[in-house]
């Protein structure tokens, strides 16, 4: 679950913090030299020195320890840390950052920087600590995940960490359940389908998976990828399904030629799109018997492959047609 944030987000979540708290709170000495060791542990933080920004992010708790973001940003140091540690020092390090995530949910107030945005991903990376790639431990990870879901009902993101856990524990029903509630609270929201289609994939279920996909292209029937993603995956169970028969191969071409054909419809140049179809078309032809129809969908799939190796020539060198 953790991979959704970043290091990229957190850092650029740490600039903003950083020059937005120094106009927080009174400018007593010890909230001055709170925001100096804040400050130097942001650096160390873009540094990726996590040993250092942790001792600085130490320092600042200790000038004001009601500044709730610090807190964060310390737990996060710990956890990126335990990423190069093993055995009981790696469970020290995920403890310390456990400790501080918590932290972080009870003391940050709204009015800091970036306060709501911050605890709520204190949640998100307490419940990854609590992982079973990291401390595996439902029991506490699962309550977690539900405070989440009761903070913001219509978070739809909320909902698939939910699933992500219960998947993770082989807890498919529950999993599948809570898949299909992120995308029930906003079904105009397209990772949500995005996300189903890859738990139903991982479930070995191609008609569920190919339902989902075709709900997230209805979510955003202008995407031209959301259609192509559609023929490729049909083009992948055509091509490399070997137990499925001949009817139901050409049923999944005819099926991914007219997603390619909507998403060449929403943009022409779409060189995915291109490179498919005219794969898609030899396929076809490979399983008809009359040579004029065989020469005329050869002929097609050679203008879309040339339009398409056109086209990358045109993008490689930096230009456009």
């Amino acid at each position: 679950m953790q991979s959704r944030f970043t290091s990229l987000r957190v850092f650029v979540l740490v600039l903003l913090v950083g020059v937005s708290a120094s106009a927080c709170g009174k400018y007593s000495i010890g909230n001055l030299r709170m925001l100096m060791s804040f400050k130097e542990g942001n650096v160390l933080y873009g540094k990726a020195d996590f040993t250092k920004a942790a001792q600085s992010y130490e320092e600042a708790v200790k000038h004001n320890p009601d500044f709730g973001i610090v807190y964060f940003f310390l737990a996060n140091s710990y956890d990126n840390l335990s990423t190069k540690s093993s055995g009981d020092a790696r469970e020290e390090l995920l403890q310390k950052a456990v400790d501080n995530y918590n932290k972080a949910i009870t003391v940050i107030k709204d009015e800091e920087p970036s306060g709501a945005q911050i605890r709520k991903l204190s949640y998100e990376y307490l419940i990854a600590a609590y992982g079973p790639d990291k401390l595996n431990d439902f029991t506490h990870a699962e309550p977690i995940a539900k405070k989440l879901i009761e903070m913001e009902p219509s978070e739809p993101s909320n909902y698939r960490t939910m699933g992500d856990l219960y998947e993770k524990q082989g807890m498919y029903e529950e999993a599948e359940a809570y898949f299909l509630k992120s995308v029930e609270v906003r079904p105009t929201d397209a990772l949500g389908f995005s996300v189903l289609a890859g738990y139903y994939n991982r479930q070995g279920n191609f008609e569920k998976t190919m339902e989902a996909w075709e709900n997230r292209a209805k979510a955003e029937p202008n995407n031209p990828e959301a259609h192509h993603t559609i023929a490729h995956w049909l083009w992948e169970k055509a091509f490399k399904d070997y137990t499925i028969t001949n009817a139901q191969k050409r049923a999944f071409i005819e099926r991914a030629l007219a997603a390619e054909d909507t998403a060449l419809g929403l943009h022409a140049d779409y060189v995915e799109a291109l490179t498919y179809k005219n794969i898609l078309l030899r396929m076809k032809a490979g399983m008809e018997r009359d040579r004029k129809v065989i020469d005329a969908l050869i002929a097609e799939a050679d203008r879309l492959r040339n339009r398409a190796m056109e086209l990358s020539k045109a993008q490689a060198a930096g230009g456009g047609i």
